[in-house]
C-alpha cells in the first residue's frame, strides 16, 4: 500500500463517522501523507454578533484539516494543543479553506500547521496542532 493509499483509505475511514465536520457543512478536498484540505461557506448560522464568522467554526475547520493531516498515516492521533491566530474575518457566502501540512514528527508526535484563507487567498487565520498518536487503526492492513 502506499502512503497515499494509506491516507485516503483513513480519511474514508475517519469521515465515515465524523458528524461534526459534515453537520458544519464541510467537506473533504484533499488527503495525503500529512496533509489534508477542508472547507465550507460560510452561511447564516455561522455568523456571531459582528456579522462575520464566528472564531470557533474557523478553528473547527483547521481542527478538522489538522486531525485528517495527522490521521494519515493508519495510527490513531489525537490533540494535545491547538493555538490559533485570527487575521481577518470571514464573511458569509465566503468559503474558507483550511490547508494542513506537516511541520515535524518524532516518534509519537506531531506538529501541524494550518492555514485558513478565504475565497480571495488571504490569510484568515493561521493554527498549530500538536499531536499524540495512541493506541489503535482506522483499518487493518495486511503485512
Amino acid at each position: 500500500m502506499t502512503p497515499e493509499d494509506r491516507a485516503r483509505k483513513s480519511a474514508q475511514a475517519m469521515w465515515a463517522n465524523d458528524r461534526a465536520s459534515k453537520w458544519l457543512g464541510m467537506t473533504l478536498d484533499a488527503v495525503g501523507p500529512g496533509t489534508a484540505t477542508m472547507s465550507f461557506t460560510v452561511e447564516d448560522h455561522h455568523l456571531n454578533g459582528h456579522d462575520i464568522c464566528h472564531g470557533g467554526y474557523i478553528f473547527t475547520l483547521a481542527d478538522s484539516a489538522f486531525a485528517f493531516a495527522c490521521n494519515s498515516y493508519n495510527q490513531l492521533a489525537v490533540a494535545q494543543e491547538n493555538q490559533i491566530t485570527f487575521l481577518s474575518p470571514g464573511r458569509k457566502g465566503e468559503r474558507l479553506t483550511a490547508v494542513a501540512a506537516e511541520a515535524a514528527k518524532t516518534g509519537r508526535s506531531g506538529v501541524y500547521d494550518i492555514i485558513v484563507t478565504g475565497g480571495d487567498g488571504r490569510k484568515v487565520a493561521l493554527f498549530r496542532g500538536l499531536s499524540r498518536i495512541i493506541k489503535g487503526q482506522h483499518f487493518e492492513e495486511e503485512t
